[in-house]
């Protein structure tokens, strides 16, 4: 089967990233896509899988930015299709849904946002999709008939304990201390992000100063660049090294909705600060069946540093939150098996989870 998969970002390759070794290591032949975006090159690089950097120069982040890119994407994609002729398009790209509608081919789009907080994206890519892949907390408005919905999260596919494992001994690796706190700052500026807030330079000496008051040490991941009065803090790892410090973390504070998934997945206690607290079904789930995160909005910069307080006071915070974990993986599939397995058996992957939706827990 040839597999085409185009990735935009860092979080959309660790996705796929499983599924396409196992359909590598199938014979099937996959056509790997990027743009660059942040760590993404680095990411395929080190995985040592062949791909094809079809947007090396980026796009600007403004609005026509964006458009821009996408007219880039289309055409230079496009050209690819006519040569490789691919069975199936995978991705999150509206590109991918566009295209594979246009050469009439099987177009799947994966991912995890509500159409409500992507209805320009939605718009864009929904109407050209066969299928839309998506956890089934997610909504996708009027496009329910196109939805296969699973039991489980993105960040699955490769936070799964079938796929990874946390490295436990990775403080001494960096020399971090036992008791740290991991502040990640998002750039908000993707696509859905335009008027978001998160964590501003005047809250974030607060929420140092908090965390170092109460005998933290604190690690700053972020993805602009900083004041200068940051750089001790900043984070200083390998990239792939990223989701074992989180593991060990023993709270994560951030404005990244990403991150904050991750954290829950890998039993660390969250507190995300945005604008998107109460927004997206995903976080919402992990929140209120799971306890696994907390969101905020950024009206409430006390309830922020209160509920810090809170958290850092607690004893064995974190193995309460391993135990809600584990309840939590205990109701969801290994995201990774379950694509893989739709991926190569389909159309009758398609009919039989129409049909059938509980089949999707062979997959543990």
């Amino acid at each position: 089967m040839n597999i085409l998969i185009y990735c935009s970002h860092p979080a959309q390759f660790l996705f796929y990233k499983f599924t396409i070794r196992k359909l590598l290591m199938a014979n099937h032949n996959v056509k790997l896509l990027i743009k660059s975006k942040d760590v993404l090159e680095s990411l395929v690089q080190t995985e040592g899988f062949e791909y094809e950097n079809i947007l090396i120069e980026g796009r600007k982040d403004s609005k026509f930015g964006i458009i821009i890119g996408l007219l880039k994407r289309l055409l230079r994609i496009n050209k690819i299709i006519r040569k490789f002729k691919p069975d199936i398009l995978l991705g999150t790209d509206a590109s991918i849904a566009q295209l594979a509608w246009l050469h009439r081919k099987v177009g799947v789009i994966t991912l995890e946002d509500d159409i409500e907080v992507i209805p320009e994206l939605a718009k864009l890519t929904y109407p050209f999709a066969k299928h839309i892949i998506t956890p089934k907390a997610c909504s996708v408005g009027k496009w329910h008939d196109k939805k296969i919905g699973y039991q489980g999260y993105m960040k699955l596919a490769y936070l799964h304990p079938n796929v990874f494992n946390p490295d436990l001994d990775i403080s001494s690796k960096y020399n971090i201390p036992s008791r740290f706190v991991l502040v990640r700052i998002s750039n908000l500026k993707a696509h859905h992000d335009f008027g978001a807030k998160g964590i501003t330079d005047s809250l974030l000496v607060e929420v140092v100063q908090k965390c170092e008051s109460n005998n933290y040490s604190v690690f700053i991941s972020s993805e602009g660049v900083l004041d200068k009065k940051y750089d001790k803090y900043i984070l200083k790892i390998e990239t792939s090294d990223m989701h074992h410090i989180l593991a060990k973390a023993t709270l994560l504070i951030s404005d990244s909705q990403s991150m904050s998934v991750e954290a829950a997945i890998l039993g660390t206690p969250s507190i995300r600060f945005s604008s998107f607290a109460g927004k997206i079904s995903v976080l919402e789930d992990l929140e209120h069946k799971y306890q696994l995160t907390f969101g905020i909005n950024p009206s409430n910069q006390t309830e922020l540093l209160n509920k810090i307080q809170c958290f850092l006071e607690k004893v064995d915070i974190k193995t309460l939150f391993l135990e809600r974990k584990e309840k939590m993986l205990h109701d969801k599939i290994d995201v990774t098996a379950f694509m893989v397995w739709f991926i190569e058996n389909y159309p009758e992957s398609s009919k039989i989870m129409k049909e059938n939706p509980d089949y999707q827990y062979n997959f543990r």
